[in-house]
């Protein structure tokens, strides 16, 4: 095998170039990868000294590496393994790593550089460097926004706990007032009513309509009031958790049938009220007061709600494991957009114009549901509303 031959073959076709200097520096080969970095072709460089190659400084310090070399005999040219830079024919510079050989060779020392690009490396450096700087500045921006939000939020927190020290204190001067109020109000409300009620009587039976019917508007307004107030103490007292379910045996039937007759006194014009029992006619484990209210609630507003001539009915229901009751009427229904909020405190529909209200009674009732461990329901349509409250029975 000729081995020369094969030696020649390997460095004519190295990826890396590979160029061989004597002892002065004087380049006596340069292979083809090594030709295409510095864009000469061989003739060009073989016979030059190696420092044409070089950018500055390297090619100006070139030669007294060599000269101690000579002197010292260290094979310190250069460096082995060093990352320089490569001057191409165009000027133009590129990065390289360099390593070199010192061989001996027929009583001669020659000296063997194998040249690496890392121009796509140093790219590839570059563009991870330029990556990493912007992330740093990235990481910089989020840091500075996220301590301006942690600034922001701890001084939103000392606005919280300012406003929630208002709130209480704002909810003491409430829960004062109502109870003030409801001492203050109930005494005229009652002495009207027993004036209206004299007068009624004192007028029986000597034929002065007009009379009569103001005296009914009186005890009417006198009962809405009423109704409105209770409805601001019920309130007062779910907020500070005032009201707890009292369980006791009741006939629910003696209670609804009571109910109906006194709501029918304050119904409009035409208005009729009828009532239903479905399945057998046993007593319930609830709150007896919560339940009346409840009832009161959702029957004032179908009175309030409907024509003048309208029906409402009422239903409740005993089975084994539930009771349950329903108010239904055909008034003015509640909008499909309105639903949602029905049970927000001070909420009411849009389509109720100026009819009276609170927008409380809904919400007490839902809250006292809630406290009987049951369930509300409804549907609605133009056509009418039906509320449905389900409890168990103990």
């Amino acid at each position: 095998m000729d081995n020369s031959g094969l030696l020649k073959a390997i460095v004519q076709n190295a990826i890396d170039g590979i160029i061989s200097i004597d002892a002065r520096g004087i380049i006596e080969s340069i292979n083809p990868s090594a030709c295409k970095l510095f864009g000469y072709r061989p003739d060009e460089v073989v016979g030059r000294n190696i420092s044409v190659l070089m950018p500055p400084p390297d090619s100006i310090l070139h030669d007294s590496y060599m000269q101690r070399y000579r002197t010292t005999h260290e094979p310190r040219i250069i460096g082995i393994g060093r990352e320089v830079r490569g001057l191409r024919k165009d000027g133009s510079t590129f990065p390289l790593q360099l390593g070199v050989s010192e061989v001996k060779y027929q009583e001669r020392t020659i000296f063997v550089g194998f040249i690496h690009d890392l121009t796509k490396q140093k790219e590839v450096e570059d563009r991870l460097k330029d990556y990493a700087n912007h992330l740093e500045e990235l990481v910089e921006v989020r840091t500075q926004s996220l301590n301006d939000t942690i600034n922001k939020l701890e001084e939103a927190k000392d606005q919280i706990s300012s406003a929630l020290e208002s709130e209480k204190e704002l909810g003491k001067l409430k829960s004062r007032f109502l109870s003030m109020a409801s001492h203050e109000f109930r005494t005229p409300l009652s002495t009207i009513q027993l004036s209206a009620s004299l007068v009624a009587k004192y007028v029986a039976g000597k034929d002065l309509p007009e009379v009569e019917k103001h005296v009914g508007k009186i005890k009417s307004s006198v009962a809405g009031l009423t109704a409105i107030l209770n409805n601001f103490l019920q309130l007062e007292k779910l907020d500070n958790d005032k009201i707890v379910a009292q369980l006791s045996m009741f006939s629910l039937t003696q209670l609804s049938g009571e109910i109906v007759e006194e709501m029918q006194l304050l119904a409009n014009g035409k208005q009729t009220i009828s009532y239903k029992h479905i399945g057998p006619d046993e007593e319930v484990f609830l709150d007896k007061n919560l339940i009346r209210n409840c009832i009161v609630n959702l029957m004032t507003n179908a009175i309030k709600y409907s024509g003048d001539d309208s029906h409402i009915d009422i239903v409740t229901q005993i089975d084994t494991e539930t009771c349950c009751l329903s108010v239904c009427d055909n008034g003015i229904g509640i909008p499909d957009e309105d639903q949602k909020y029905l049970f927000e405190p001070f909420f009411r529909a849009h389509n109720t114009g100026s009819i009276p209200g609170t927008g409380l009674g809904l919400n007490i009732v839902a809250r006292h549901v809630a406290l009987l461990k049951g369930t509300i329901d409804f549907k609605s349509s133009p056509e009418g509303t039906t509320f449905t409250l389900t409890f168990p029975r103990r």
